[in-house]
């Protein structure tokens, strides 16, 4: 059975000069839903969610008919800049209501200045973890989108390690972090020790060798939420839930990412099982979905849902994502999910039992929603203010 388907359609920073708002970061308004509205109290941290990572400048083009061809010149018919990296799944917590905290090393670029402002103006995360790089340049992601795919072009040089990892992270509910075989944060361990549950994907294992033995930081975490492929290598399996089984064996809780199929979760202390198939959805730049999946499934875990609730909207919000283009500018906030929440319901022919599985919404959602779809991406870095 399908889901619904879907028409097509260190401790602060430095010292920091005076400037002018980014305008093309339009200000979003305040969260008009609190996930843990019910559940917050005044011990509690003030950040519900820390993450560290990197900060790129992402430049989107959009309404490619077909892929570049050496020799030749290409028009793109639309164009769109926002923060990536690590950026995405900053913004994708923020849009959701979590309190969030990012540590990242920003450029003392134009565009390092844009992104701090799109991020920590433009959609309220906080960067005080956050520093800027004297004489370091911003890495610069260029992505083509076409066909439902994307080719991406990107320059950068690292950031002085000692600038870019945070010294001692703030207290959180949750951190999030992205595992790298062999290397050793410790921040990850810092940031448990303190209370916070840590939520962990990964990347591609480069060395080839995909040994969990070289994830140490899996024995701090709660949640471990890698794709198929990632999840197989590195069990040895030849099917994700098999994998998934074998992960919760490592972690309290595995969720393997199906991509069209949607998502698979085991509870390795209950044995609880979910399995969520994907949403219908045309699917315009995958850019950023698997971000936008780890921020919602966070989301329902810190609200306390129930396990299949969680992965059902984290799976939602990461279908929502790939119908726009770029990473964070194609994050869904709550007005998003009510609007095709709405939109859903009023569509003939849908399997109830697939409405059935999204009815936890109706509890959830604001009254009134925006008109669907909506449409973020900025053409240009920022336009100036009129004197």
């Amino acid at each position: 059975m399908g889901g619904p388907a879907e028409p097509s359609g260190p401790s602060g920073p430095s010292e920091r000069s005076p400037r002018r708002p980014a305008p093309s970061a339009e200000p979003r308004p305040a969260s008009r839903l609190d996930p843990l509205d019910g559940l917050r109290d005044p011990r509690d941290p003030p950040c519900d969610v820390f993450l560290t990572g990197t900060v790129f400048l992402d430049i989107i083009f959009t309404g490619l008919d077909s892929a570049p061809v050496r020799g030749t010149e290409s028009w793109a018919r639309g164009m769109g800049s926002s923060p990536g990296g690590i950026a995405n799944m900053a913004t994708a917590l923020a849009r959701l209501g979590l309190h969030t905290s990012l540590a990242a090393a920003f450029g003392d670029d134009h565009y390092g200045e844009y992104c701090w402002d799109a991020l920590e103006q433009g959609e309220g995360i906080d960067l005080t973890p956050s520093r800027t790089v004297p004489g370091w340049h911003s890495p610069v992601t260029v992505s083509m989108a076409y066909e439902g795919e994307r080719t991406m072009v990107t320059h950068g040089h690292e950031a002085p390690h000692e600038l870019s990892a945070p010294n001692c992270p703030p207290r959180a509910r949750a951190a999030v972090a992205s595992l790298v075989p062999g290397r050793r944060e410790g921040w990850i361990a810092d940031a448990a020790r303190s209370g916070a549950r840590i939520f962990a994907d990964v990347g591609w294992d480069d060395t080839g060798r995909w040994d969990l033995a070289e994830l140490p930081e899996l024995e701090h975490c709660e949640a471990f939420l890698p794709n198929a492929a990632e999840a197989m290598r590195y069990t040895g399996t030849d099917c994700p839930r098999a994998a998934a089984r074998a992960l919760a064996e490592k972690v309290p809780l595995a969720v393997v990412t199906l991509g069209p199929e949607g998502a698979y979760a085991v509870d390795g202390a209950t044995g609880e099982t979910a399995d969520v198939p994907a949403i219908e959805v045309e699917a315009l730049d995958p850019t950023g979905a698997g971000d936008v999946f780890v921020a919602g499934f966070v989301t329902g875990t810190l609200a306390g849902w129930p396990l299949p609730d969680r992965l059902a909207f984290a799976g939602l919000t990461a279908a929502l994502s790939v119908q726009e283009f770029g990473g964070s500018l194609s994050a869904p906030g709550w007005a998003e999910i009510a609007g095709w929440w709405e939109r859903v319901r009023t569509l003939e022919n849908q399997d109830p039992a697939a409405l059935r599985r999204y009815a936890f919404l109706s509890d959830l959602l604001p009254g009134a929603a925006r008109t669907w779809p909506l449409r973020r991406a900025v053409p240009t870095l920022g336009f100036r203010t009129p004197s």
